[in-house]
């Protein structure tokens, strides 16, 4: 240790430890938890996971359907107020293949490469969301490709966006 003055007269004790003093400890915490999602996410999944539909939420100012719903526009800044039914189905508006594993955080689960990630607008929404695709191939996938949700069984659903397994090509889109 290392004793000096301090301005106001004390004293400052302050340590220098090397890198052999320091204890190193590996552990690996598991934490659950629980939050609260707020009323408007919390409305949202409910819809989700009892019936499958899908809500946005529209802006009073700009008359832009927001998607997640959320109360304030984050285009011109407006309260949002009336509650609309969206998609299900919807289009790709970009997308990309990822080749590269890692732990699914909805999950904990690592998910299996190559898979398709794509932003989707759902039909009847002004904004985007982002999702997995069952497609996993770049020549098989386009902007502008007609979308559709594939939900967990009713019994499977916990409320969250996992509840939507990925989006496929509409019916009759001819992605081939």
């Amino acid at each position: 240790m290392v004793r000096g003055p301090h301005s106001e007269g004390g004293t400052i004790v302050t340590s220098k430890a090397t890198p052999a003093d320091v204890l190193r400890l590996e552990y690996v915490a598991k934490f659950e938890y629980t939050y609260a999602a707020g009323k408007y996410a919390s409305r949202f999944m409910a819809a989700l996971k009892e019936s499958g539909e899908l809500y946005g939420i529209r802006c009073e100012s700009c008359d832009k359907v927001l998607v997640p719903p959320r109360p304030v526009c984050g285009m011109c800044g407006g309260r949002t107020g009336e509650w609309v039914e969206v998609g299900p189905g919807g289009v790709i508006t970009g997308y990309t293949v990822v080749e590269v594993s890692f732990i699914d955080p909805m999950t904990g689960v690592e998910r299996p490469i190559p898979y398709g990630f794509a932003f989707v607008r759902l039909d009847g929404a002004s904004t985007n969301i982002y999702h997995f695709l069952e497609e996993n191939r770049h020549d098989r996938i386009r902007i502008g490709m007609s979308v559709e949700p594939v939900f967990k069984p009713r019994s499977e659903r916990d409320g969250t966006m996992s509840d939507i397994v990925h989006f496929r090509a509409s019916h009759g889109d001819n992605h081939e």
